[in-house]
């Protein structure tokens, strides 16, 4: 009775379940993996934003490429604001959400060096081309505090570069394009400022970022998982119904030609 599991359309269904189970399978493996990737990312924010302060050069130098172990680390710098080559940093989001910009200004640290100091969000202006208003920055010699992030690249970040913006407008933090445009060495990396607070709070400090939150992707990789076991359960049932709508067919029709050829009457005697 299970013969009809080689016809085209139960073979070409057996097919489709052998590439689904595999596929679900994998599928489940990606979303653990993911799991995994942000369980091992908040560890590092945490034990990282909960480090003692280093200064930055003692992490970085020009050229240099933060690595991820070093991501939000807590530095310090001191120095002077070269506020003549301030420059904002396009489509960028506040913490509620609102479109504007990143405040991006070198800072000439005490010891020689130049460092980039992200100062945080400001409102865009009215035109796309225009320089925003942005707070002045204290006159004299400052310490910074903040997260010591890695330099902002396409791939990572997913924001495309562009190169014919108005002045003093860029698309991504990059050191290594902040020293060709101030013409000096300039650190690896920037910082994300977190100290001191500004005044009026603006520009809006960047918030700290989430080290707590896991995601559904370990519950997704539990989907996944049952799904694939499911499709054979699934094929099973199906291949039964099967079995048992046929066996039913073959019933009535057995009972159909019993009845259509029941037993016949006797033909009248004729004289």
């Amino acid at each position: 009775m299970y013969r009809f599991l080689l016809t085209r359309q139960w073979l070409i269904l057996a097919l489709l379940c052998l590439v689904l189970i595999p596929t679900m399978v994998e599928l489940g493996f990606w979303q653990l993996h993911r799991h995994e990737h942000k369980v091992a990312q908040n560890a590092l924010i945490s034990r990282n934003l909960k480090a003692k302060p280093v200064p930055v050069a003692s992490l970085t130098s020009p050229g240099h490429t933060v690595p991820r172990t070093d991501y939000w680390r807590t530095v310090t710098a001191t120095g002077t604001y070269d506020g003549a080559h301030e420059v904002v940093v396009r489509r960028r989001t506040s913490t509620d959400g609102r479109i504007g910009v990143h405040v991006l200004i070198p800072l000439d640290l005490e010891g020689g060096g130049t460092v980039l100091v992200n100062r945080g969000w400001v409102p865009s202006a009215d035109s796309q081309r225009a320089f925003p208003d942005v707070p002045a920055v204290p006159k004299g010699e400052v310490t910074v505090t903040g997260r010591l992030k890695a330099d902002e690249t396409t791939r990572a970040s997913g924001i495309k570069d562009i190169s014919d913006l108005p002045d003093r407008q860029v698309m991504l933090i990059s050191s290594s394009q902040e020293a060709k445009r101030l013409s000096r060495p300039v650190l690896g990396g920037y910082i994300e400022q977190t100290g001191p607070e500004p005044a009026g709070d603006s520009p809006e400090l960047i918030a700290s970022p989430d080290d707590s939150s896991i995601g559904p992707h370990m519950a997704y990789a539990v989907q996944w998982w049952l799904f694939a076991a499911g499709v054979p359960v699934g094929f099973v049932v199906l291949a039964r119904r099967e079995k048992r709508d046929r066996m039913q067919a073959a019933a009535k029709a057995a009972a159909g030609e019993r009845e259509t050829s029941g037993p016949q009457q006797p033909e009248p005697a004729t004289a």
